[in-house]
């Protein structure tokens, strides 16, 4: 369900019913990581909660359970008896059950409504930008678990030191995600908020890059509750933002002059050691044991909100040796001899990065596997997804994924993939996703790094992939090198 500009900060008005214990909340995609961490945090503190899901999942078993009513398929019975029907701008506007609960005038409350509410009452942390943000959001919530103050947290991916994406904790701070991507950020009033990347992106919803900064500007001026706002000064767009806020951030980095900043220790092989300071004096060295130059910006990050929160250097730092990341977020795994990267990030800017850390990985050749994503993100980004995959030694790409976009004139996969090979790279165009596995057969070898960046349909693709060749190379034994040949898939037929 698009979010209506017109529409943006109206949470829980005067015609919006304030939800209780005894409200029956309905929930359309249950089953998305956003939605279904709102639905957690709902159910552990007693509403009456239920939802319905296109597909059964992970987190539709999972939710089902914790005691949450779920319901596959969606149907319009299915909202009888509901008091408010909660959606994600995912839903769209011709769902059967959306449809129904307006027919009917039941109230439709949007995602971010219902986290403003939960967070009321709280001590509350606000992670946003175009990418890192459940990266820092996650951090700040493991650091303040090692300190003792045992938050509460409603983050977009599963936390591997909870186990979960969202929890009612016990203290009195709340970390939560906060989605920039359609403008319902502007819904949220977070304590403080960290702004982690502002770049080019969502384009579907904003006019550009001034647009995307002046909307973070509206978000943190329209705040009331804003005590402070942290801001990653590597990031040009933070930087614009910051002269333009009347509210002074606190800037932190490692490439550019800020109040906390970091100096990387080494070459960066695992543990990634680096010596934090703020203003000039040092505060102790750290280290991280994930993969990704790029996290120790995020370590800062969540290191100067928990300063901010009276957190002390020893559980900062304890808490960033042993945080241990998020799924699918430079998620490693090997067998075969070969070793799989998958990571959300669709970004040129994140995927460089992740590209890049994959080369400390160790030798052999890397494979980037890749299918784009929304005509307006190609259009406008086109040059930057051409030079993300340097240092690939092929790209494989398959058709885009529009996300119900109306098509550009001119604009198409094709550009893309020609666009990295005018960057002399190898790359292979597949457009039936279903047989990028079977080339990944015949031309993958052992020492080889397949980075899939994608989405769930993408990893449960990498994961058989791995499954397979490990199984293949047990039966199998030492094979002589894979001849590399041009296959049936080098041209497209779009």
């Amino acid at each position: 369900m698009p979010i209506d500009r017109n529409l943006q900060g109206s949470i829980m008005s005067e015609s919006t019913p304030l939800l209780d214990k005894n409200t029956r909340i309905h929930m359309l995609g249950i089953g998305g990581i956003g939605v279904s961490a709102v639905a957690r945090v709902l159910h552990q503190r007693g509403y009456k909660v239920r939802g319905s899901d296109i597909r059964e999942s992970s987190l539709t078993e999972a939710l089902r359970a914790e005691g949450v009513e779920v319901a596959i398929g969606h149907d319009a019975s299915q909202i009888d008896g509901a008091d408010v029907i909660v959606v994600s701008t995912a839903i769209p506007d011709h769902n059967i059950e959306l449809v129904a609960a307006r027919e009917q005038g039941i109230p439709v409350l949007h995602r971010s409504e219902v986290l403003a509410h939960l967070m009321q009452g709280y001590r509350t942390v606000g992670v946003t930008g175009t990418h890192g943000k459940g990266t820092v959001s996650s951090m700040i919530a493991w650091i303040l678990e090692c300190a003792g103050l045992k938050p509460g947290f409603i983050i977009g991916a599963m936390l591997h030191n909870f186990g979960t994406n969202a929890r009612d904790g016990e203290g009195d701070i709340m970390v939560v995600e906060v989605d920039e991507s359609d403008g319902s950020h502007l819904n949220i009033k977070p304590d403080y908020v960290v702004c982690n990347f502002l770049e080019l992106d969502h384009l579907n919803y904003y006019d550009g890059l001034d647009d995307i900064i002046q909307n973070m500007v509206d978000f943190m001026e329209s705040n009331e509750r804003l005590k402070e706002a942290f801001v990653n000064l590597d990031c040009d767009g933070n930087r614009r933002l910051s002269e333009l806020v009347a509210l002074r951030p606190t800037g932190y980095a490692t490439e550019h002059r800020a109040e906390f900043h970091a100096r990387l220790l080494g070459p960066g092989q695992l543990p990634i050691k680096f010596e934090a300071s703020r203003r000039g004096e040092v505060l102790g060295e750290c280290e991280l044991n994930l993969p990704g130059h790029y996290n120790v910006v995020n370590a800062m990050a969540a290191m100067a909100v928990c300063r901010r929160l009276g957190v002390e250097m020893p559980a900062i730092q304890e808490g960033l040796r042993t945080y241990k990341g998020m799924e699918n977020r430079f998620t490693i795994a090997t067998g075969g001899g070969v070793t799989i990267v998958k990571d959300y990030i669709s970004h040129p800017t994140g995927m460089r990065k992740v590209l890049q850390s994959s080369l400390n990985l160790g030798e052999g050749r890397v494979i980037s596997v890749f299918k784009p994503y929304r005509y307006t993100l190609i259009k406008y980004l086109q040059h930057e997804y051409g030079e993300a995959f340097v240092g690939s030694d092929e790209v494989i790409i398959t058709k885009m994924y529009a996300a119900e976009e109306d098509p550009i004139p001119g604009i198409n996969t094709m550009t893309v993939v020609e666009r990295i090979r005018e960057n002399d790279l190898e790359c292979t165009y597949i457009e039936d996703q279903t047989q990028i596995n079977d080339y990944l057969y015949e031309h993958v070898r052992p020492g080889d790094k397949v980075i899939f960046f994608g989405g769930d349909d993408f990893f449960r693709m990498a994961d058989e992939f791995l499954a397979e060749f490990t199984q293949r190379a047990q039966t199998s034994g030492p094979s002589p090198e894979q001849r590399r040949v041009s296959g049936p898939f080098d041209e497209p037929s779009e």
